[in-house]
């Protein structure tokens, strides 16, 4: 058996392409389906760790979960994460190789994202093929594997999504179509106009427009669903306003943040700064960075290395994740080159500690304990390697015994991405009482449902 394949490609990015491919899934699978999620190639630094080993983009985890199924590297084979100078190119869930080697190798990378496909295709009876970006990207047809060059490749029929909150919808859907050559074109069998507000009817007469301009029915207009939530796949989400009141915790908003869903449940009580303040923080946190001496030396530029050194020396919590666990050494070195063309740094000094970048990632799921017995899961995804003193207080205790991250006093930092994740550790570190979110199938089923109620001849155009 072969899987037949959906292909869901955008107007342009943040279109919606991701939750319309994660509500197929969802939809697919409640009517018993087996399907699974693709992205040849995803641009981000919010990236997810699978069990059985190597990361993959942040969507294609989400869009495996609607599918009820175990995320794996085949899903997203390509991962792009932007760094100070490029990308580093992650193939197959491990380091491949920067920029200028994805230039040069379209032919074995499109390969291996077909091997990866094919692979797929043995398991199950859909695959949903999420695309990038904007399909009419022109200047980029050429060497395109993730949108209509893949596609067409698979000859999979397309749905074209449009976001018509950010207005333009006609101009988007119709010029999109009318940009593509005749063959690409012909792959699409509808369009969905995405995050309408008010009453789907009013829009009736636009439909009429552009299914006459575009000689394709619509799919459906979807209304936005806003109390929703899926993992982001960049930061977008780190404008939400701060809801007033305490504990009031600011975030370093790094040029090269990584891996932002750590704070979610922090979200109400978060300012993203880049700049000294002058208000009073009870918690200063330094996140995830894919340029962790970059970043550091942007911290110096902008003075927010002293504003945070002088936050601790007052007493204040400092939390460093990854990359802001290893600015607070007191040096970082990366013979390799594995991160910035600098080879070292002189730390913030706010830790007993020293960052070595390793030629390997480290890539793995973890089981933690906290000091106070909080159990939680977190992940790894980082090039350095951090030493510490033999008898310094951990942050975390590992179910082999070994220890991970350090305390000292209110400054602490850890590898551990989705520690911040566990209301018990939340509660732990920052005395805030926290819900445990809702739970994510329920977020899938309600998206299903979304896809069900307002769409019209899904079966018969794609199934």
């Amino acid at each position: 058996m072969k899987a037949r394949p959906i292909f869901v490609g955008g107007t342009a990015s943040h279109a919606g392409k991701s939750w319309m491919a994660t509500a197929i899934c969802g939809w697919l699978r409640a009517r018993g389906f087996r399907v699974a999620p693709f992205k040849a190639q995803n641009l981000s630094n919010n990236s997810h760790v699978c069990r059985g080993g190597g990361e993959i983009g942040r969507a294609q985890a989400v869009q495996a979960e609607a599918c009820g199924v175990e995320p794996s590297t085949d899903m997203n084979p390509i991962l792009l994460k932007p760094s100070g100078e490029g990308s580093q190119v992650v193939l197959e869930g491990t380091v491949w190789g920067g920029p200028c080697e994805y230039r040069e190798h379209f032919d074995l990378l499109f390969e291996r994202v077909l091997e990866s496909y094919g692979r797929l295709a043995g398991q199950y009876e859909y695959i949903v093929i999420e695309g990038a970006g904007s399909v009419a990207e022109l200047n980029l047809r050429d060497r395109d594997l993730t949108n209509l060059g893949l596609a067409r490749r698979l000859e999979a029929p397309a749905l074209l999504v449009a976001d018509i909150d950010r207005g333009g919808v006609f101009a988007s859907i119709v010029g999109t179509l009318t940009l593509l050559d005749d063959v690409d074109r012909s792959l699409f069998r509808s369009f969905a106009v995405n995050r309408f507000r008010g009453d789907p009817a009013l829009f009736e007469d636009g439909v009429r427009i552009l299914e006459q301009r575009t000689s394709r029915p619509c799919l459906g207009v979807f209304p936005m669903l806003d109390d929703a939530a899926i993992d982001a796949e960049d930061c977008l989400w780190l404008d939400e306003p701060r809801t007033p009141g305490r504990p009031r915790i600011a975030i370093v908003r790094l040029p090269h943040v990584s891996n932002s869903t750590d704070f979610r449940l922090l979200a109400p009580f978060v300012e993203w700064v880049t700049r000294p303040t002058d208000a009073a923080y009870d918690c200063i946190i330094l996140p995830g960075a894919k340029s962790t001496i970059d970043d550091l030396a942007w911290m110096r530029a902008a003075g927010l290395d002293a504003w945070v050194a002088e936050h601790a020396r007052a007493g204040g919590m400092v939390l460093g994740v990854c990359g802001g666990y290893q600015m607070m050494g007191e040096s970082i070195e990366d013979p390799h080159t594995a991160e910035s063309s600098a080879r070292e740094a002189r730390g913030l000094g706010l830790l007993p500690v020293r960052t070595v970048m390793q030629a390997v990632k480290t890539v793995r799921t973890v089981d933690a304990v906290t000091p106070a017995g909080v159990p939680f899961t977190g992940y790894e995804i980082h090039m350095g390697k951090t030493s510490r003193p033999p008898d310094a207080v951990p942050f975390a205790v590992l179910p082999d015994g070994g220890t991970e991250g350090i305390r000292a006093g209110c400054v602490m930092g850890t590898y551990l991405h989705g520690a911040l994740e566990s209301p018990g550790v939340v509660r732990e570190l920052l005395g805030i009482e926290i819900a445990a979110p809702a739970p994510r199938q329920a977020t899938y089923e309600r998206l299903a449902e979304w896809f069900g109620r307002h769409s019209r001849g899904f079966e018969e155009l794609y199934l």
